[in-house]
C-alpha cells in the first residue's frame, strides 16, 4: 500500500514540476498572445499581469496523464513488457525507484489502462473548457455563450461516462440533470473566487487534496482497495495547482484566468461524481467501524462529503449572487462583493483574508474526511460544525454591513 501511495504522490509531484516549468515561457509570451490583464474595471492589481496560468495547469496535468497512460500501456501485460523497460528497471538504483514501486506499477497497470478511456474523455472535455476560458480572457465572451458551453460539456460527460450524484434515488434523468448543474456550479464557484493572489488556486488545491485523502480511505464497492483512479486524478490536479502557486504568490507574476478556473472546477466536480462515498457489500454495518471491508450503505450521509468540502466556494458564490441581485445588478457583473473583499472590509489585510479563507477551506476539508468515517449521529455534529463556521462568518460580515449603511 505504501508503494502505491508513493506512485500516486510521484504523479502529483510530476504535475507540480511540469506546471511550474511550463509557466515560465507562458509568462514570457503572454503579452504576444494577448493574455494580459490590465488594471481597471473591478480588478484590484496596479500593474499589467499575464493571464494564461490555466494553460500551464492544463499542460502540467496533460503531460502527467500522458506519461501515466504510456506507463500503463507498457506494463499492463507482465508477459509482454518491452525489453528496454526491463533493462531500465535493472539499471535504475532501488534508492531512486524502490523495487516495491515497480511491483505496484505492474500490479495496477491493467486497472489504470482499463480506465484510460474515461480519463481521456475528461481531458478532451477539459480542453474545450480551457479553450473557452482562454478565449474569454482574450476577447471577453458573452455570459450566455460561456454558460451554454459549460452546460453542454457537463451534459456530454455525465451522459457519456454515465456518472451522476449519489443521492440514493432512482430518479434517472433528474439525478443526471442535477449532476450537470453541480458541475457548472463548481466551475463558476472557482471562477468567482479567483479575485486575489493564490486564493482560488489555493482553495482548489486544498479541496482536491482533502477529497483525494477521502478517496484513499474509502474502498471501491465490494473491495478493500482505495479508489486510486479518482484519488490520483485529484492529486494530479492539486500538484499542477501547487506548481502554479509558485508563480501566483504575491505579488503575482501570472493569473490563473478563466481557462484555469474552468478546468480546475470541472475536474474537481467530475472527480467527486466519479467517486463512491458509501460502498461495499462486505460490511459490519456498525457506525464508526472503519476497518477493512466496513463500507456500506449504513453511511448514506457520506455523500455529503463533496458539499462539505466545497462549502466555502459555494458560500462565496451564493452570497455574491444574493448581494448583486439585492442591489439590482446582474449576478454576472464583476465587483468587490466577494468573501475575500468583505473580509478586507472587516480590517484584514489581503494576505490575511486569503489565509483565513484557506483555513476555512482546510477545516471544511477535514470535516469532509471525518464525515465519511463516522455514524449518523456523529455526522450531524460534523455538519453542525461546518454550518456554525459559516454562520460565524456571516455574523461577522453582517456587523460590517450594518456599519456601512448610511
Amino acid at each position: 500500500m505504501s508503494a502505491t501511495i508513493g506512485l500516486v504522490l510521484l504523479a502529483a509531484g510530476m504535475a507540480a514540476v511540469s506546471s511550474w516549468l511550463i509557466l515560465f515561457p507562458i509568462r514570457k509570451f503572454a503579452d504576444q498572445l494577448g493574455l494580459l490583464d490590465r488594471p481597471g474595471g473591478h480588478s484590484s492589481h496596479t500593474v499589467p499581469t499575464p493571464l494564461g496560468g490555466g494553460l500551464g495547469i492544463y499542460l502540467g496535468i496533460l503531460s502527467t496523464i500522458t506519461l501515466a497512460t504510456l506507463a500503463a500501456a507498457l506494463l499492463r501485460d507482465p508477459t509482454s513488457i518491452p525489453g528496454w523497460v526491463s533493462g531500465l528497471r535493472d539499471l535504475v538504483s532501488p534508492a531512486v525507484i524502490p523495487e516495491s514501486w515497480w511491483e505496484a506499477a505492474t500490479l495496477h497497470a491493467p486497472g489504470v489502462w482499463s480506465r484510460c478511456g474515461d480519463v481521456w474523455w475528461l481531458i478532451a472535455a477539459g480542453t474545450v473548457l480551457v479553450t473557452l476560458g482562454l478565449l474569454d480572457d482574450r476577447f471577453g465572451l458573452p455570459v450566455g455563450l460561456r454558460l451554454g458551453v459549460q452546460f453542454g460539456i457537463s451534459a456530454a460527460v455525465v451522459w457519456g461516462l454515465d456518472i451522476e450524484l449519489s443521492l440514493f434515488l432512482v430518479a434517472g434523468w433528474l439525478t443526471k440533470l442535477l449532476s450537470v448543474v453541480w458541475i457548472v456550479a463548481v466551475i463558476n464557484s472557482f471562477n468567482m473566487l479567483d479575485n486575489m493572489d493564490t486564493l482560488s488556486s489555493g482553495v482548489a488545491a486544498i479541496i482536491a487534496g482533502s477529497m483525494a485523502l477521502v478517496m484513499m480511505t474509502i474502498p471501491d464497492p465490494g473491495t478493500d482497495r482505495p479508489q486510486l483512479l479518482v484519488a490520483s486524478l485529484l492529486l494530479v490536479v492539486a500538484g499542477a495547482l501547487i506548481g502554479f502557486l509558485f508563480h501566483n504568490r504575491p505579488p503575482a507574476k501570472i493569473f490563473m484566468g478563466d481557462g484555469g478556473s474552468y478546468l480546475v472546477g470541472f475536474l474537481i466536480a467530475v472527480g467527486m461524481l466519479m467517486a463512491t462515498f458509501a460502498a461495499g457489500e462486505n460490511s459490519d454495518a456498525v457506525a464508526g467501524d472503519v476497518g477493512e471491508g466496513s463500507w456500506v450503505g449504513s453511511r448514506p450521509h457520506a455523500v455529503l462529503a463533496p458539499l462539505c468540502a466545497m462549502a466555502v466556494p459555494l458560500y462565496d458564490m451564493i452570497t455574491v449572487i444574493w448581494i448583486r441581485i439585492r442591489q439590482g445588478r446582474s449576478p454576472f457583473q464583476g465587483d468587490h462583493s466577494h468573501l475575500s473583499h468583505r473580509l478586507v472590509d472587516l480590517g484584514l489585510s489581503r494576505t490575511g483574508a486569503v489565509s483565513t479563507i484557506h483555513l476555512l477551506t482546510a477545516t471544511c476539508g477535514l470535516a469532509a474526511l471525518l464525515l465519511t468515517h463516522v455514524g449518523v449521529w456523529q455526522s450531524i455534529a460534523v455538519l453542525g460544525i461546518v454550518l456554525c463556521l459559516l454562520t460565524l462568518i456571516g455574523i461577522l460580515e453582517s456587523t460590517q454591513w450594518r456599519r456601512s449603511k448610511p
